[in-house]
């Protein structure tokens, strides 16, 4: 494979991870080569490529006389998947509350904000609130923890639309952030833990009420 092809390959595969994120593409969608590319404006043999590499990933399957579809989860692993969260973003923001700088919880504070303004746009406030979790792995200084968790936020892409349209949770959200960033600028890693894992329950509970509807 030429260095081109591989490039084009990685440029199909940003791609392809940034329409999941946006809600272009969903779970139990079928991916049809010629049809990604044309609506993300790339060749087959790049989207191809992709593709491999989302089903390495666990996010694409292949099925037989269908070809390749975005993976749904089951009840079994949305619980699974957010038992694991749970561990590592408790880590998380026990060690960002040791190692984090005040720019970064000022930042984390300015997505939170952000997410309670943009309560009339879901979408964006689910973007926003994944760029709000990375900042909080990036506080905690550990490059082993960040590529664990990026492995498991891929995951995230499989779980379906996303929770925010209802107005309720967005207020819990907002809350149980500010109750994390006030952990993390006391330096308190007892209680920044404890504010993560209590946030990733509650998500558990919405997650699991939102896919039972």
């Amino acid at each position: 494979m030429s260095q081109q092809t591989r490039s084009s390959g990685q440029a199909a595969y940003e791609e392809l991870l940034k329409a999941l994120r946006a809600g272009t593409f969903s779970p139990g969608a079928r991916l049809r080569e010629e049809e990604v590319g044309e609506q993300l404006g790339l060749s087959r043999t790049p989207v191809r490529e992709a593709l491999r590499r989302l089903e390495s990933d666990g996010i694409v399957e292949h099925r037989p006389r269908i070809g390749a579809v975005i993976r749904s989860l089951e009840h079994t692993e949305i619980v699974e998947l957010y038992e694991m969260r749970m561990v590592l973003e408790r880590t998380a923001a026990e060690m960002a509350a040791k190692h984090g700088a005040e720019a970064e919880f000022d930042a984390l504070d300015a997505m939170n904000d952000q997410i309670e303004a943009d309560r009339s746009t879901p979408a964006t406030g689910a973007a926003i609130n994944q760029d709000f979790h990375r900042g909080l792995y990036l506080a905690a200084r550990n490059r082993f923890l960040l590529e664990a968790a990026r492995a498991l936020n891929n995951s995230l892409l499989l779980l379906g639309p996303t929770t925010y349209t209802d107005p309720d949770r967005i207020d819990v959200v907002v809350r149980q952030h500010r109750d994390i960033i006030a952990a993390l600028r006391d330096g308190d890693a007892e209680a920044a833990g404890a504010a993560a894992e209590a946030h990733l329950k509650t998500s558990l509970q919405h997650r699991l009420k939102s896919s039972l509807s």
